[in-house]
């Protein structure tokens, strides 16, 4: 029988129905609320496509089981990184530099470790991004 759990996702209270209580929060996150920032990658937990903060801690969410997150933790993801319609300084440099998503999805991992809880950019920020991704992103900070 389906149970119900409440998440706070983007500052939105939402609610999932699930069967299983191991199903990863990706799973909840894309296929029930049609939220596209995280991606399946590996299923491992080692590429960081399914990355998602929770509480301001980076989190794969494709281990994550459903069952461990509680209603009061916070989960933020590429989708709920602007404040309404200003965007955060990450997400409006990579539109101002025309940067691309490589072929492996680096793009939620590297988001999620260049924001890491904070709203600020430093250089060592855009020498943490030409690590993670293949292709060096085009970061003018």
């Amino acid at each position: 029988m389906a149970k119900s759990k409440l998440l706070n996702v983007n500052g939105k209270r939402v609610s999932v129905k699930y069967d299983d209580p191991q199903m990863p929060l990706l799973y909840a996150l894309r296929d029930d609320l049609g939220l596209h920032g995280p991606r399946f990658g590996c299923g491992l937990g080692q590429c960081g496509a399914c990355t998602v903060h929770i509480d301001g801690v980076a989190v794969r969410s494709c281990i994550t089981p459903l069952a461990t997150v509680e209603p009061k933790q916070k989960i933020v993801m590429l989708e709920g990184l602007a404040k309404g319609t200003k965007l955060h300084p990450l997400q409006q440099a990579f539109i101002d530099e025309q940067a691309v998503q490589c072929g492996y999805l680096c793009v939620p991992k590297t988001l999620s470790v260049l924001i890491g809880g904070g709203n600020h950019l430093t250089s060592a920020h855009n020498d943490r991004a030409a690590m993670l991704c293949p292709k060096r992103l085009g970061l003018a900070i």
